[in-house]
């Protein structure tokens, strides 16, 4: 009788995991974001009308995707009018308050600054480079965020963000213009992708410029 292969076994669960690992992970966080917003509005009306979103039992009254549609249709709306010029004027207005304002400044202009980064008309993450941190041979994956540092004293530097493996987190570098190489074969996303993959993730033909 042939002995049980255990190692065969290993391989196959380390196969299935690998397979359902990033399927379930992806399942979850999407999953975990639906229930978040879907569960802003209720939880919102309940603190104001409490009687009015209970049922006879005491019970949350829920109705699954409403919640999410309409917190999404508000975004959605606050975008579309804030491009008004009376909505213009009366969110620079809160805008400049906010920002003056001791304590809430420092919280808003940081959030602010970080979401206009990503996905706002003042985007950072858009200057994909390679960096020599070291002042070696060893070269990082990052991203020019400011190209001129002469408010800090230096003279042709640049701020330079690294981003880190498995992290959103990262680090910023102020280093010389000299120690920068433009990454010009593929685009920003990309880059962004393969550096906080730790380098795994392949760049095919479709993703080079």
């Amino acid at each position: 009788m042939k002995p049980f292969d255990y190692k065969k076994l290993l391989q196959y669960f380390l196969q299935g995991l690998l397979v359902l690992a990033p399927i379930s992970i992806t399942i979850w966080a999407i999953a975990a974001a639906f229930n978040f917003i879907d569960g802003i509005l209720p939880n919102l009306v309940h603190a104001i009308f409490p009687d009015a979103m209970e049922d006879s039992a005491g019970h949350l009254r829920r109705a699954p995707g409403l919640g999410f549609i309409l917190i999404i249709g508000i975004v959605l709306f606050v975008g579309y009018i804030s491009s008004s010029f009376i909505i213009n004027k009366i969110v620079s207005f809160f805008d400049q308050l906010l920002q003056k304002t001791p304590g809430i400044k420092f919280i808003y202009s940081t959030l602010k600054d970080f979401f206009e980064a990503f996905a706002g008309e003042k985007k950072k993450f858009t200057k994909n480079v390679l960096a020599n941190v070291d002042d070696n041979d060893v070269w990082r994956v990052g991203f020019i965020t400011q190209d001129d540092m002469e408010e800090f004293g230096f003279t042709n530097y640049v701020a330079v963000y690294i981003p880190m493996a498995y992290s959103i987190a990262g680090n910023v570098y102020i280093i010389p213009k000299e120690r920068i190489k433009p990454i010009t074969n593929i685009g920003a996303t990309q880059t962004m992708k393969f550096a906080v993959s730790g380098g795994v993730t392949s760049i095919d033909d479709e993703h080079r410029k």
